[in-house]
Order: C-alpha cells, then structure tokens, then sequence
C-alpha cells in the first residue's frame, strides 16, 4: 500500500468539535475514516504553527485517498493537503528513470 501526508487545518466549527471532544477522539475519528477506504492510520499528531495536525496513512491507491478527502473535507470542519510519500528505495527507482 502506498503512503501519504495528510495536512490538517481546522476550521472554526472543527476547532469547536475538537475542543468539545478532545484530541483521542478525534484521532478514533480517524482511523475509523482511513479503514473505512481499506487502509491504516500509521500516526496522528496535532502540530502548532501552519498546520493544527499531521496524519501519515497507508491507502491501497490514490483514488481511495480522493474519496476520503472529498467526504472529509464536504463536512466543513477541515481543510486537507494531501501528499503522497515516498521510500528512499522509490527514489533509487525514480532516479534510474531515463526521461
């Protein structure tokens, strides 16, 4: 399965929800959402600064990852940038590529 990012900003109503019901529920929240598309939450951190949390998931592809990001985001609670990941070993093959 491939690995992606997930960047998180709140929104003023999922600070709300985030404030009534704290931090552990929402990382429940979501790992319930990444298997619901087939994948696995790897970890869940809440961040200061640009981002309010980071999320680094497995997913069987990137249509799955689409389809999780258009239903998270139509909630109206977060914004989401969604990167995918690559291994050391992917880049060796990526830079093997003659172009």
């Amino acid at each position: 399965m491939a690995k992606y990012m997930i960047l998180v900003n709140y929104t003023g109503a999922g600070a709300k929800g985030l404030r009534k019901d704290g931090g552990t529920k929402r990382r429940h929240v979501v790992r319930k959402a990444i298997e619901s598309v087939g994948g696995k939450l790897e970890s869940f951190y809440f961040c200061l600064g640009e981002y309010d949390a980071v999320v680094v998931a497995e997913a069987p592809d990137a249509i799955a990852v689409a389809g999780l990001s258009v239903a998270v985001a139509s909630s109206g609670g977060v914004r989401l940038t969604t990167l995918p990941l690559l291994t050391p070993e992917d880049m060796d093959k990526a830079s093997d590529k003659k172009t």
